[in-house]
């Protein structure tokens, strides 16, 4: 079955959120508790609003969820490993984590570019706001940058 652009876009957002979660549980215990505590409630609210959003789409625009790209995942935590031998291994997964939400702001802007289905909107909506939020957080928690 092929898909519409739509489908496409919203296809798009829930793989992004998926891929935010998982990557977010994976390393859960390499965060600092400090880390770890201000970041939870952000990614608990992810994963209520993607599960209200597969519901809305597979009832609104027959889309059926997907299985996560394991071997992304794979790819993603072994690179983040690498990385944090030559730094902080939390900034390594603040950085990392900047980047999820890059991606999903770049696929909720794609499906704010197609009509949508009026139950939907106010779940997008909310995810964009989620999104803004965990970045302002995501900036906060970084370290400050030490000058020469």
């Amino acid at each position: 079955m092929f898909l519409d652009n739509r489908q496409v876009a919203m296809d798009s957002v829930l793989e992004a959120l998926a891929d935010s979660l998982d990557y977010f549980q994976d390393n859960f215990e390499r965060l600092r508790p400090s880390l770890r505590d201000a970041l939870k409630p952000h990614y608990e609210q992810r994963g209520k609003d993607m599960r209200e959003l597969q519901t809305l789409a597979k009832q609104h625009l027959n889309l059926l969820p997907r299985d996560a790209d394991v071997e992304r995942d794979d790819y993603l935590w072994l690179w983040s490993r690498l990385k944090s031998f030559v730094g902080d291994d939390s900034q390594v997964l603040v950085n990392e984590l900047l980047e999820q939400e890059r991606v999903l702001m770049q696929a909720l802007a794609t499906l704010h570019t197609h009509p949508l289905p009026d139950p939907i909107e106010p779940v997008i909506e909310r995810c964009w706001k989620g999104c803004r939020a965990l970045i302002r957080e995501l900036y906060r928690l970084q370290k400050p940058k030490h000058r020469r």
